[in-house]
C-alpha cells in the first residue's frame, strides 16, 4: 500500500482512512473512512454516568464521560475503539472547546488512543439535558459475524 501523508491506510483490515490528494493532513480526525461490516449507529451520548448523574459541569470531563458512554455502546455490540468510523460532536460553547485543546486531546487519547474517525463538530444553543455541555453520536462498523 502506498505511504505518505495522503496515502490511505488500513485499520484492522476492515476500514481504510481516506485522505484526498492535495488536502492538508487533518489533525484530530480523518477526512473519510471506507469500511465494510455490520453498521452500528450510536445515539447521542452526553457526559453523565450510567446512573444519569453528572460528575462535572465542565466541558472536558463531560466529553470524557460522553466518549466512555459511546465506547460502552460499541463494546456492548462486540466492537471496540478501532471500529468507530464516524462521530458528530455537539458542544454548547465553541469558545470553551477551542480553549481546551490540550485537555481535550488528553481526554481523547486516554480513551481513543490515536484512532481518529471522520468527525464533525457542531456548536449548538443547547442540548435536551440542560446541564449537558457535549453530546456525541457515532457510527461504528463491526466485523461480519462468523457462522
Amino acid at each position: 500500500m502506498p505511504r505518505g501523508p495522503n496515502a490511505p491506510y488500513r485499520l484492522r483490515a476492515m476500514a481504510t482512512i481516506i485522505h484526498p490528494p492535495g488536502f492538508p493532513r487533518p489533525r484530530g480526525y480523518s477526512n473519510g473512512v471506507l469500511a465494510s461490516g455490520r453498521v452500528l449507529t450510536v445515539a447521542g451520548q452526553i457526559g453523565w454516568d450510567a446512573r444519569e448523574q453528572f460528575e462535572s459541569d465542565e466541558l472536558v470531563p463531560q466529553l470524557g464521560q460522553a466518549l466512555d458512554n459511546v465506547l460502552a455502546v460499541v463494546r456492548a455490540a462486540g466492537g471496540d475503539v478501532e471500529h468507530l468510523s464516524h462521530m458528530t460532536i455537539y458542544v454548547t460553547d465553541l469558545d470553551a472547546y477551542r480553549g481546551a485543546g490540550k485537555a481535550l486531546g488528553e481526554a481523547w487519547r486516554a480513551r481513543m488512543g490515536r484512532h481518529y474517525p471522520s468527525m464533525a463538530l457542531v456548536g449548538v444553543a443547547g442540548l435536551v439535558e440542560p446541564r449537558a455541555k457535549v453530546e456525541i453520536e457515532a457510527i461504528a462498523v463491526l466485523p461480519e459475524e462468523r457462522a
